[in-house]
């Protein structure tokens, strides 16, 4: 794709007017008008400026100067990479710390990079080509032979996956073909849509939340994603607890970190 409609075509996306996105940049309308097209050729540091007032993902600020005829700005790291260890250490830190509940890590595609022990009790009976190191977590959410079969509102819970994979449009096809056609939403009353699970403990209602590294200028690490399960209930957080076991969370808080 040439840079012109690159850019044109984030700055759409983005719902932003040739006026909006040069008042971000610090630059004219007219001067970004003979940007996109093609009329002026920007140099790198307006393509960096630009991507930053559009205020893309890392990947996507690199793509913009590639497209630009530019080299990436952005590092792409291996997650082995010496130069990350600090941030295994911290990831190791937070999935121990946030025993006895569940917590993950992800990639952009969606591929497990690290687990906490209590995940164990959400992927309990789920196919073990489902379930590991460089699985899907997508995939096991919604495939016949993973948790779909114990989810109690898999409609929702669905949707909810669905949702989350716009940009990985094979998998989100593949997904799709999984779960039966969803009925539109009539509204949700709560706060927020928990996760309904039979489990050995019982039903588990567990609900979400997902951490990013906000100042990362590396591509791998600014596309992880830490997603965390927290019970959204006393009889939840009681199971978790007793799945643990008495002396889960002290066995778990001395092992050794670095075992991302």
């Amino acid at each position: 794709m040439s840079f012109p409609r690159a850019l044109r075509e984030r700055r759409i996306r983005r719902h932003l007017s040739q006026l909006d996105l040069a008042l971000r940049a610090g630059t004219t309308q007219r001067h970004l008008s003979f940007i996109e097209s093609g009329r002026s050729v920007p140099g790198r540091n307006m393509v960096v400026r630009l991507a930053e007032s559009l205020e893309l993902p890392l990947r996507e600020r690199n793509e913009l100067l590639l497209a630009a005829g530019y080299a990436p700005a952005y590092p792409e790291s291996a997650l082995d990479d010496p130069a990350l260890a600090p941030v295994r250490t911290a990831i190791d830190h937070i999935l121990r710390g946030h025993l006895p509940y569940p917590a993950l890590v992800v990639d952009r595609g969606g591929a497990l990079i690290a687990a906490n022990t209590a995940f164990d009790l959400i992927t309990e009976g789920a196919a073990p080509e489902l379930v590991g190191p460089g699985t899907n977590v997508y995939r096991l959410a919604l495939h016949p032979d993973g948790l779909a079969p114990r989810i109690r509102n898999l409609d929702e819970w669905a949707r909810h996956v669905l949702a989350r994979l716009g940009h990985l449009e094979d998998l989100r096809a593949e997904l799709s073909a999984y779960v039966p056609q969803l009925a539109p939403s009539a509204g949700l009353l709560g706060f927020a849509v928990p996760l309904r699970l039979r489990s050995s403990y019982g039903e588990l209602r567990l609900m979400t939340t997902v951490t990013t590294f906000a100042t990362a200028v590396d591509v791998t690490l600014a596309e992880l994603k830490l997603e965390a399960f927290l019970p959204a209930d006393a009889a939840t957080a009681e199971a978790l607890s007793a799945a643990a076991g008495p002396t889960g969370v002290a066995a778990a808080a001395d092992q050794p970190p670095g075992n991302v």
